[in-house]
């Protein structure tokens, strides 16, 4: 079973890949150290409706992957039901104890196992702003996960992810806020349903300076509304549902 030197190793190697044929090399090699046969790094959406919506790298049998797509399985699929109830990871022998087995999961359970796909484990990846996504190992008919196996996919599903969304969207590597303090202070007050003049009583400015910041800030995200605006915050990291959750 591999070490945590190896999966600090890995974080390391993941920082270093090119493109996607790199990054799938890795995860072929992680297969290798827990016995596996599959991976599979995926955003949970329907890759056929909107494949600009997602990353997925994976090595799967093109048959499972046709399969799958066909049914529209990348909400509803029992193991990405599971992850988004999750946030450690689990083995999906024991995954309903995250998510109640529906009567169509058979049929998807037993059509994996068809193609080759046994048991396995998953780790969730959940970023605000972002859609549901998760880096899955897993084995052929007859092999087992093991919790061993769980604790080493956990040190590497987070930096497999993000090197995965870096290498999709070279443009979140810029570091620091594109938000002043300022107009984030009016956005979150702002995106929790405040109007202008309320905002600038909170914050002790003019209604005028108000709409001023939340101008700005529109500017520096080229949005052109409101609701724009905090998505694109949202899922750069500039404000997090906390925070709006937070202010009253």
């Amino acid at each position: 079973m591999p070490t945590i030197d190896a999966a600090q190793e890995f974080a390391l190697d993941v920082t270093r890949v090119k493109d996607r044929r790199g990054l799938a090399d890795l995860l072929a090699e992680a297969c290798l150290a827990m016995g596996c046969s599959w991976f599979a790094l995926s955003h949970h959406v329907d890759f056929l409706a909107a494949p600009e919506r997602g990353i997925r790298i994976h090595n799967y049998p093109e048959e499972w992957a046709r399969w799958f797509d066909e049914r529209r399985l990348g909400v509803t699929d029992p193991v990405h039901r599971a992850s988004q109830r999750c946030m450690a990871g689990f083995l999906w022998h024991d995954m309903t104890r995250f998510d109640a087995r529906r009567a169509s999961d058979e049929e998807v359970l037993a059509a994996a196992r068809h193609h080759g796909i046994g048991d396995g484990l998953t780790v969730p990846a959940h970023l605000p702003g972002d859609a549901h996504g998760s880096v899955s190992f897993a084995w052929e008919p007859g092999g087992e996960a093991s919790q061993e196996a769980l604790l080493f996919a956990r040190m590497i599903g987070g930096p497999a992810f993000e090197a995965a969304r870096l290498l999709a969207h070279p443009e979140l590597a810029r570091t620091g806020p594109r938000l002043t303090d300022r107009q984030r202070e009016c956005l979150i007050w702002a995106a929790k349903g405040k109007p202008i003049w309320k905002i600038a009583r909170i914050l002790g400015l003019s209604p005028d300076t108000v709409r001023e910041h939340l101008r700005n800030a529109r500017l520096r995200y080229d949005a052109n509304g409101g609701i724009t605006l905090t998505v694109r915050a949202l899922y750069d990291g500039d404000i997090s549902f906390a925070d709006i959750a937070r202010y009253r």
